[in-house]
């Protein structure tokens, strides 16, 4: 049965720069290229840094993944350390009803199941150890049990020990959790205690073995001489270490490419096995005293060693210059130039930076009622910017795609992949990348580190944003009075003194206008100082009201205002003052109060010459409205 459609396979996995994964992922890319399959591979580092925090924000990629747009799924859940995010995964797919191909876990049979042959692989290794070198005292550094794999190494090493009678004392079992820590907490743990040294640690996987090999050898103990160490996964390390490893080569790079062909026959509508298996091969070297040096092709292994070096020594120096260059950028507009900038090393078809619609939001403040929306931790907003799309023939931007669509531009043909990576910071989701078409995810611990330093370069500008924003607020409640909504004294003061020295510069006229409410005492004392309040607000609303073009006014202090304005003339000072008294009349009209709302006006008008000083103007303004003050009678405040 033919199957032409284009299809769209969805890949979960954790940690893409490790042999493990990188190993099956490369098989997965190559399949795809065969089978025309466009691939989106959602991965994280979480587990890496052992912190909570920063584990939330990787592993909220997952949640984006939108599985309605997605034929089939390819499952590297063993990966991911969080049991309950790797069970929300597996939920999620389960639920979508989509096939999907799980590596090494059997146990759900919702999903197909591509495994490699621990068990048969490990028994081999045991019983060379015993059969061959004969080892009989024997400890064991497993993987954590509540993984597949972990635990069908561990019951094949149980079960070959039973078989030749060998007793597996409970204190020469270590568990660890598969990183290489724990091969050096394994040793410390045995040379700590009252045992004797066995004959062979046997190892759940290499990484572990590797360290545990250089924590013995720390100590003095040599392999094989004095102890035989043995791995699991036959990684490029292992296999070039001193002494070489012992260790079971497996098929990653089949298993991924066979993930892949799996679900080709289910969508050409084949009836396929639930289980296909794949086998494991020991490889017995140096570290069981058995010969496999000789066997390396030492230029090739040169040449190979050469070409790690260059390419750690690229990432490290690109992680360095952009950090450096990332450092002085203040907007997100610099740092999307900064970055674009730096791209082209990377070696991508493209590179997309999206971005959250409310990334640069406040911080999260339940007390003050936040959300989700404020500050985002499962999930993304339903819409998203592309502020920098990078393809080597150039640069753009999309301002507006949703989320659910992944890509701020889909691809068009079959046969790429993309890696989906979470931009964020600590817990705070700040978006997410895309790298199309490149093996840097895989090849280079460099990019976990470009994408940190990138995304603490994000938050960095948001706090600076936050910062100026508070800045500016500040400075407005510094300049702002607070009841009547225009400038206080000192906000009068600061502009007052700018219009005052252009004037003495320009030569040109100031007009300085000193208002004082009458009756504010009487509002007060007979109806309440929040009508007195009401009556300054209105006297404050109607001076603004009243300015003409480029006049500033302000609350002075208490009961007074004041406003000044320059270039003006004498039938400008008439007209003000005409509009001030016109306005005063109609607000009494409209607020209907039992008192009437009263001010006297000073009004002083100069040119500017240089010997004067402003304080002293305003201080004639000041003078001209108490006279006017002292005519007026205070029945006046009182209506009729």
């Amino acid at each position: 049965m033919q199957d032409n459609q284009l299809r769209n396979i969805a890949v979960f996995v954790a940690g893409t720069d490790e042999e493990y994964q990188s190993s099956i992922l490369n098989g997965i890319r190559d399949a795809a290229k065969d089978l025309n399959f466009n691939i989106s591979v959602f991965a994280s580092f979480g587990g890496v840094l052992a912190n909570s925090l920063y584990d939330v924000g990787e592993y909220n990629i997952y949640q984006l993944a939108n599985l309605e747009m997605f034929d089939g799924a390819i499952l590297l859940t063993n990966t991911i350390g969080d049991l309950e995010t790797r069970e929300k995964v597996l939920r999620a797919v389960r639920e979508s009803g989509i096939p999907a191909a799980v590596f090494d876990c059997g146990s759900d049979p919702a999903f197909y199941n591509i495994r490699i042959d621990n068990t048969a692989a490990m028994r081999q290794i045991v019983q060379h150890v015993i059969e061959v070198h004969g080892a009989k005292t024997i400890n064991y550094i497993s993987g954590p049990l509540e993984n597949p794999e972990a635990k069908e190494r561990y019951e094949a090493f149980l079960a070959v020990m039973e078989e030749h009678g060998l007793h597996v004392d409970a204190g020469r079992i270590y568990f660890g959790g598969f990183r290489p820590i724990d091969g050096k907490r394994a040793v410390d743990s045995l040379l700590a205690g009252n045992m004797a040294l066995p004959d062979a640690i046997i190892v759940a996987n290499d990484a572990m073995a590797l360290e545990a090999i250089s924590a013995l050898t720390e100590h003095g103990i040599r392999i094989p001489e004095d102890l035989i160490v043995t791995g699991f996964d036959f990684t490029y390390y292992a296999k070039h270490h001193s002494p070489s490893l012992t260790s079971v080569e497996r098929p990653l790079a089949e298993a991924g490419r066979t993930a892949c062909q799996l679900l080709d026959r289910i969508f050409r509508g084949e009836n396929c096995e639930k289980t296909i298996t794949l086998k494991a091969q020991p490889v017995y070297q140096e570290s069981c005293g058995c010969a496999g040096a000789a066997d390396i092709d030492i230029r090739k292994y040169k040449m190979d060693t050469y070409d790690t070096i260059k390419r750690f020594r690229a990432g490290a120096s690109l992680v360095n210059r952009l950090t450096s260059a990332l450092a002085v950028n203040e907007t997100p507009e610099e740092c999307i130039r900064t970055i674009s900038q730096y791209l082209h090393e990377v070696e991508c078809e493209q590179c997309c930076i999206c971005l959250c619609e409310n990334w640069e939001s406040a911080f999260h403040n339940m007390s003050a009622g936040g959300s989700d929306d404020d500050y985002r931790i499962q999930g993304y907003t339903e819409y998203m910017s592309a502020p920098l799309i990078w393809q080597a023939s150039g640069i753009g931007e999309i301002s507006r795609f949703r989320s659910a669509d992944l890509y701020p531009i889909p691809p068009e043909t079959g046969g790429n992949m993309s890696y989906f990576f979470p931009l964020h910071f600590r817990e705070r989701c700040l978006g997410y990348y895309i790298f199309t078409n490149t093996d840097f995810p895989t090849r280079t611990m460099q990019c976990h580190s470009l994408m940190m330093n990138i995304s603490h370069s994000f938050e960095n500008i948001r706090k600076l944003l936050h910062l100026n924003n508070a800045i500016r607020e500040l400075d407005r409640l510094y300049v702002i009075d607070p009841l009547c909504g225009i400038y206080n004294r000192n906000g009068f003061i600061r502009l007052a003194d700018q219009m005052f020295k252009h004037s003495m510069q320009l030569h040109e006229t100031l007009m300085i206008s000193f208002i004082d409410m009458d009756g504010l005492k009487y509002v007060n004392d007979n109806y309440g100082h929040d009508e007195g309040d009401f009556a300054l607000r209105k006297l404050a609303e109607l001076i603004k009201d009243s300015c003409l073009p480029g006049q500033i006014c302000a609350r002075f202090g208490g009961d007074e205002f004041i406003t000044i304005s320059s270039g003006l003339t004498e039938d400008d000072v008439a007209q003000f003052e005409l509009d001030f008294c016109k306005r005063l009349k109609e607000v009494n009209q409209v607020i209907n109060k039992p008192y009437e709302l009263n001010a006297s006006i000073g009004t002083y008008l100069t040119t500017v010459t240089d010997d004067m000083k402003l304080f002293a103007l305003i201080a004639k303004a000041d003078q001209i409205m108490y006279e006017q003050k002292k005519r007026k009678s205070t029945s006046r405040y009182l209506r009729r």
